[in-house]
């Protein structure tokens, strides 16, 4: 078996605003597995400034996979612990050579344009006149669950387009989300909380910033707006200090982006231990092309959750891969009539 990696950057049809700052790029590794006349493809979906292993020595691992790709892949991913993104690009591929078809990973319903997945409309940070335009869109175009991130504008600029949304939509007839990429500082966040609160929110993602664990954990006790961790499980990678985390925080929802906390695997631990703690969750792609969202959309659909995910990153690109993946209504599907275009 042959290894080939092969840098790709997408760009961003619009600028997409965070509490972080402004993305206008993302950088991306493509992995090419070759076995005989078998081909795998996957997706190192490295996110600059967020994920564990935006290290200086990435391409170096990178570069040892390619020589070590035929140890044992236990081995493999045990080597690759602190480079989550390539792990899931290498769970990915290998996934992807051994599928009859390459870009059918995980056969299913969803996979055969038979099922569908529900999804959130995401809205990007930006002026106000700039998200009630996304958020018309997205509602116009079927989505009855929209996140929006928050953090970046005046708190009560934000109030009052919360309150604008809910002025024409109940909380029965529109799910807002909220993600606040640990925007908040500690000593105000539970004042905000109960004023986002009165707007009749699903819950808000990370609204202070990751490893204040006691603080995370009183806010979770008190607020009256479920809690749902994010960078919070960036870079915990023991199942043992997973387990502390959850246990100490107690929060009502985690969200598990494969290439952020260790692929399939890593995932499948936290949600393991999730459910052992009646913690909810769901899966967010982390801005992969659509080679890294096409895997994560079929894994997903093999979870049986009636969640709605956050998966629809796909449409944000202006130079992704043409693919069977279509956001319509408010859903995700595969078209497997429509042919891939991948130059790799």
């Amino acid at each position: 078996m042959e290894a080939e990696f092969k840098k790709y950057t997408l760009n961003f049809k619009e600028p997409g605003g965070t509490s972080r700052g402004v993305l206008h790029t993302k950088d991306t590794w493509l992995l090419k597995l070759k076995d005989g006349p078998s081909i795998g493809y996957g997706e190192c979906s490295l996110f600059k400034g967020l994920s564990a292993d935006d290290r200086p020595e990435y391409q170096d691992k990178l570069k040892w996979l390619a020589h070590n790709v035929n140890e044992t892949p236990s081995s493999v991913l045990k080597e690759l612990e602190e480079f989550p993104s390539i792990q899931f690009g290498y769970e990915t591929a290998l996934s992807s050579l051994r599928s009859e078809n390459p870009f059918q990973i995980f056969p299913s319903k969803f996979s055969k344009g038979l099922d569908s997945i529900p999804i959130n409309g995401l809205v990007w940070m930006g002026s106000i006149g700039f998200m009630k335009k996304q958020i018309r869109e997205k509602i116009d175009s079927g989505f009855n669950c929209i996140k929006l991130k928050i953090g970046a504008l005046e708190f009560s600029e934000e109030l009052n387009l919360l309150a604008s949304i809910r002025k024409d939509y109940s909380k029965n007839d529109l799910e807002l989300r909220v993600d606040a990429n640990g925007a908040f500082a500690p000593q105000e966040a539970l004042d905000k909380l109960k004023r986002l609160a009165d707007f009749g929110l699903h819950s808000i993602e990370q609204p202070i910033k990751a490893g204040q664990w006691e603080q995370m954990a009183e806010l979770c006790a008190s607020s009256p707006l479920d809690i749902a961790l994010d960078e919070e499980l960036i870079g915990i990678f023991n199942p043992e200090l997973k387990y502390k985390l959850l246990q100490r925080i107690r929060p009502n929802y985690i969200i598990l982006k494969p290439a952020l906390v260790g692929g399939f695997k890593g995932s499948e631990e936290w949600i393991d231990l999730a459910e052992s703690l009646n913690i909810g969750w769901w899966i967010t792609s982390a801005l992969e092309s659509n080679i890294g969202l096409n895997a994560i959309a079929q894994w997903t659909y093999e979870l049986n959750t009636k969640a709605i995910q956050g998966l629809g990153t796909g449409s944000l690109f202006s130079n992704n891969f043409d693919s069977p993946l279509i956001v319509s209504q408010g859903k995700l599907h595969y078209q497997p009539e429509l042919d891939w275009e991948l130059n790799f």
